[in-house]
């Protein structure tokens, strides 16, 4: 004896009693353990953030008579006047400088290497170069500061922003040309051979497809060498001398006198040297964590 299945309201069939959906699972319980550990790491990065802030806006007075956590009932703007007159203006134009003049060549460059190493990958001459490249990935710039050192001495560059920008782009471009060649690699064959197809060069190709399909790994490079160009302290210490060749980070030594320091002034000095970080890295932020994340996931 057969049986027709039940109908719905709607006309379809009504489940079968083994084909019902299951009950969810029970909530997963919480955990305790790494949520307590979040919050640890966040109080281990935001004190000394908090400690920097609340310092820099204490008179150097009463900044050792009383407790270094407890924000003080008057705070001051003259530790910020006093590092705005200290030429603060000066090592603020020479990081700047600094900054743009090695990471705009370094990511040009990177870029164009990058591609011609993934386009000619067959070649051996463009595999060897690859090979350096990632060999410079495990050059540390401690390793390289006496032959820089002397090289620099050679060109007659020592103490100016030329000595801190040409090692800057060098010790930019390994990194550099790993990222953005992962990206270019992305980028389907088809496209490339529909460009030649319609009589595109290579530096057509090179401008009007690579570039725009790779712009999240072209920001990320640059966002990251900015940083790390910025921050940059061994460089301007071995490569320069005088005062006007300082650069923001090298130029806290100057609220540092013989018998003492004083510490506002170079917290004041360090909350202004990380605004600029700041804003660069929100405006960024996107992009950086979604260029390294595509760039070595894929």
């Amino acid at each position: 004896m057969t049986t027709t299945p039940t109908l719905t309201r709607r006309g379809h069939k009504a489940a079968h009693p083994e084909e019902r959906p299951r009950s969810r699972p029970s909530a997963r319980r919480p955990n305790w353990a790494g949520g307590l550990a979040g919050w640890l790491w966040l109080a281990v990065v935001a004190v000394p953030l908090y400690w920097t802030l609340i310092t820099s806006l204490k008179d150097r007075t009463r900044y050792y008579a009383s407790n270094p956590l407890v924000p003080t009932g008057d705070p001051t703007l003259e530790n910020y006047r006093l590092v705005v007159e200290s030429d603060f203006l000066r090592y603020f134009l020479n990081s700047v400088v600094v900054t743009a003049g090695a990471v705009v060549p370094a990511v040009v460059f990177s870029f164009m290497a990058a591609y011609a190493i993934v386009r000619g990958w067959r070649m051996r001459v463009l595999r060897a170069v690859n090979g350096l490249f990632l060999m410079g990935l495990a050059i540390p710039l401690q390793a390289t500061v006496i032959p820089v050192y002397l090289i620099i001495i050679k060109l007659r560059l020592y103490d100016s922003l030329p000595a801190l920008i040409l090692p800057s782009i060098a010790f930019a471009i390994p990194l550099s040309v790993l990222v953005l060649a992962n990206f270019i690699r992305d980028v389907p064959k088809e496209l490339f051979d529909s460009m030649r197809v319609d009589g595109a060069t290579e530096w057509t190709t090179l401008w009007r497809l690579a570039a725009p399909l790779t712009r999240p790994a072209i920001l990320t490079v640059t966002i990251f060498n900015s940083l790390t160009i910025w921050n940059g302290f061994l460089l301007p210490l071995v490569l320069t001398q005088s005062p006007e060749r300082r650069t923001l980070p090298l130029a806290l030594w100057t609220f540092q006198g013989q018998y003492g320091v004083n510490v506002p002034a170079v917290l004041a000095a360090v909350v202004l040297t990380t605004l600029p970080v700041l804003v660069l890295y929100a405006f960024g932020r996107r992009q950086l964590l979604s260029g390294l994340t595509a760039g070595f996931g894929r």
